[in-house]
């Protein structure tokens, strides 16, 4: 239906040249409806909405990029610059899409530009693409097409796509193992990808203080719970309750908000400076496989560089009532009581699980978001907000899923020397030993909260990302 409106819209788009002041004044008075001279971002908001550019922030961003008197508006003189900017960047964008110079893009190029993005589609669905540009019905899009389509759309670059689909930023459960997102060379370049990363890092903050309590009980759990001590989830909350009351609940809480901003710092560091340059040439884009390999390593990296404050976490989420005075207070004992290799207890598991919940985390997301674009692109790039939290709740729910048994044995082997255990196995004793005392089923301990958690924590990152995306100016 959208594309009958945005034709009425553009109705004299195929004859349009690139000089041709009369072609704008047409599209200019249509937009203009209440004819005051002047294209505010409500009335471009409606234009785009009526040619199926839904995108959040597309009309403000529009009218930022073309206005010059910050007035929230732009005038025919704006409207004509902005729009003759915009073309020539667009046909720079067609010219990169027409791989065999013949005017023309067809199926399988369309089918070339989104490999490089990582999004594999097949013919069938690149032509389905195609068809939302393609007027004539050849098949093929030529320069006057791809202008019309993308005329009004603030976007130039194919890596748009991607854009909406970034997750591991937005979403926390309070695991970090993720593989980073991928920042545009335009968002590089400006302060857009700091404002993301605090965005995040704030909205993981919040994420985790509102779903601490099930975080603690799944850690109680974990150590305490087996099959001679089975320990329920109401039965957890009172036991810990009683113990310390009820803040007691957030017990760990805090340096687990701490670790958030230098865990992100390193991960992103170690991505964008050092592994994906090794892994990739100058200029190309970066392909899926790589792209886990070189987030795994990045995330290592940063799991190296704060894993004390990983074993901070679990012994202070653990504490007895009066047993420490706060993290110094943990962290100096810890240290004059079994020394420096304390702070890296359970790291050997802690590092495997890195793969099984980043590779599976991956391949699950990227799954679901190619099957959707599989599906939809025809209509617009924006999955909307429910498809993009389903998505990343069950990639990071698979994830979690598969690296659970190894992330149970780090949080046991953390905990040890604060149950006074003289014999402290190691990983592989530890793992024969659950399994021989609790079965199969006994290394998945504690899950039950941990999923409780993951449909709230999603849920609160994201709002809160979202107001603080509003705050930094990202989204307006």
């Amino acid at each position: 239906m959208y594309q009958a409106l945005r034709t009425s819209l553009l109705s004299s788009a195929l004859c349009w040249d690139a000089d041709s002041v009369r072609s704008y004044q047409v599209l200019f008075d249509k937009l203009d409806t209440n004819k005051d001279g002047k294209v505010d971002v409500a009335e471009l908001r409606v234009g785009l909405k009526a040619m199926g550019i839904f995108r959040h922030g597309a009309a403000q961003k529009i009218v930022s990029s073309g206005g010059q008197n910050n007035d929230g508006s732009l005038d025919f003189n704006e409207f004509t610059k902005y729009l003759k900017d915009h073309e020539k960047k667009l046909l720079l964008t067609f010219k990169s899409l027409d791989r065999n110079n013949d005017g023309h893009i067809d199926a399988t190029e369309i089918q070339q530009a989104l490999a490089e993005l990582g999004i594999h589609v097949s013919r069938e669905d690149a032509q389905k693409i195609l068809q939302s540009m393609d007027i004539d019905g050849t098949m093929t899009v030529d320069w006057n097409e791809f202008r019309e389509h993308f005329l009004l759309y603030p976007a130039y670059n194919l890596e748009e796509i991607i854009r909406y689909w970034k997750h591991s930023s937005v979403l926390d459960i309070g695991d970090s193992l993720s593989i980073p997102d991928e920042f545009t060379e335009e968002e590089k370049r400006s302060d857009e990808w700091w404002k993301q990363l605090v965005a995040g890092a704030v909205a993981g903050a919040v994420s985790r203080t509102g779903t601490a309590p099930l975080d603690r009980l799944k850690v109680f759990m974990q150590v305490h719970s087996s099959a001679a001590n089975k320990i329920s989830l109401i039965g957890g909350f009172r036991q810990m309750i009683v113990e310390g009351g009820l803040t007691s609940l957030w017990r760990g809480n805090g340096i687990n908000v701490l670790k958030i901003a230098p865990e992100t710092a390193f991960k992103f560091m170690a991505y964008e400076q050092q592994y994906k340059k090794l892994l990739t040439s100058e200029g190309t884009k970066i392909e899926t496989h790589k792209r886990f390999m070189a987030g795994s390593m990045a995330g290592a990296t940063a799991q190296t560089a704060i894993y004390p404050m990983e074993v901070l976490k679990t012994r202070l989420t653990l504490r007895k009532t009066g047993q420490y005075a706060g993290m110094f207070d943990c962290a100096k004992k810890i240290l004059r009581k079994e020394g420096v290799i304390a702070f890296y207890k359970g790291y050997i598991p802690n590092l495997i699980g890195i793969i099984p919940y980043a590779g599976i985390d991956l391949a699950v997301y990227e799954t679901l978001k190619n099957t959707w674009l599989s599906h939809h692109t025809k209509d617009s790039a924006n999955p909307g907000v429910l498809v993009l939290l389903g998505c990343g709740t069950i990639s990071c729910t698979c994830g979690q899923l598969a690296s659970y048994p190894l992330a149970l044995i780090r949080t046991r082997m953390q905990a040890q020397a604060s149950l006074d255990v003289s014999d402290q196995p190691s990983m592989s004793s530890l793992l024969r030993t659950i399994v021989a005392k609790d079965g199969f089923f006994g290394l998945y301990r504690g899950i039950l909260p941990n999923f409780m958690k993951v449909i709230p924590a999603v849920s609160i990152s994201y709002v809160v990302y979202e107001y603080m995306k509003t705050g930094l100016g990202l989204s307006k």
